[in-house]
């Protein structure tokens, strides 16, 4: 009952009557008014122009490229994105006749043409098309989802992913939470520290309390029996999942000056899983996917075979 009452005391404050004595809270700019009614402006900000405040393809009338392999990936070299390439390049170098197509989908509009739209009516990349039977081909979007089919389809000996509970439980466990806790680090913290036209206090505050909570999380995690991935000794596809967003936040690889903010380097096992995650061969491969920024060499905007890694980088693009 006390336990009770203390929780009831915390909503006291929530009830109409002193809600309607609520003094006004100050806004930032200084002159905003919430108005009664929502309506849509343009944000600014580097993905402002983008945004909708509907769904629907409202771009271009266009239909996906499609490649020979089964598997047609379209997506865009982001955290997100990086964790479906990553995965399909483990896949590609664990099971030699595994192949796929990966199309290039750059966030600036081109995700609400008509043929993006038809295989993730969420309209963000990645999206993936499973052609193994021409006649039904699967569509499969969300980040997540797609690691959960690649595994259940092609992973049959649970090298990624494994079979047996408790340990694939486990795995499913680590994959939620990152699902969970991207959009506080990404849409939160990052949004607020770097790609906001204008820095608000509460904002990065509230963020980054969160995200340093987050890394603290892992931190103790992997801390705890000194483990060499998140669910132990086994490489998964948690780490995959979680690396492209702890990985490169860690690395200083996103959010410009954030590492530093966040003195990221006192999170010493985050910081020795990153190094080791992304030593690997299948990173290294899995982050030039479908990437079109940073160096030219490590920007493959369209992969289509193993060979492409080495001919088919911008670089040799560009001065063939």
């Amino acid at each position: 009952e006390l336990a009770f009452a203390a929780f009831a005391n915390c909503f006291r404050d929530l009830s109409p009557g002193t809600m309607a004595e609520e003094k006004p809270k100050p806004s930032l700019p200084a002159e905003y008014v919430v108005p009664k009614v929502w309506e849509y402006k343009d944000q600014g900000g580097t993905f402002g122009g983008t945004n909708r405040p509907y769904a629907g393809a409202w771009g271009e009338d266009k239909p996906l490229e499609k490649g020979e392999h089964k598997i047609q990936l379209y997506s865009m070299g982001t955290p997100n994105g990086v964790k479906a390439t990553i995965l399909l390049e483990e896949l590609v170098e664990a099971f030699p006749d595994f192949e796929y197509d990966a199309w290039l989908i750059p966030i600036n509009g081109v995700q609400f043409t008509s043929g993006f739209n038809a295989v993730n009516p969420n309209s963000k990349i990645p999206a993936m098309l499973d052609y193994s039977d021409p006649a039904k081909p699967v569509r499969v979007f969300e980040s997540g989802s797609i690691l959960l089919y690649l595994c259940d389809k092609f992973d049959k000996e649970g090298k990624f992913f494994p079979r047996e509970y408790p340990a694939r439980a486990e795995c499913q466990n680590w994959l939620m939470w990152q699902m969970g806790s991207a959009p506080f680090i990404g849409g939160g913290f990052g949004h607020f520290y770097h790609y906001a036209p204008l820095k608000i206090e509460y904002a990065i505050d509230r963020y980054a309390m969160e995200t340093k909570r987050l890394l603290d999380v892992l931190d103790k995690h992997l801390g705890d029996g000194n483990k060499q991935y998140v669910c132990g000794d086994q490489y998964t596809i948690a780490d995959m999942a979680i690396w492209p967003w702890i990985g490169w936040l860690v690395d200083g690889k996103i959010y410009g000056e954030a590492a530093e903010f966040l003195q990221v380097k006192e999170y010493k096992n985050v910081c020795a899983w990153s190094k080791r995650v992304g030593e690997r061969p299948g990173v290294k491969r899995g982050v030039m996917v479908n990437r079109p920024f940073g160096e030219k060499s490590q920007q493959l905007h369209n992969r289509h075979a193993r060979s492409d890694f080495e001919t088919k980088t911008q670089d040799k693009l560009e001065a063939a």
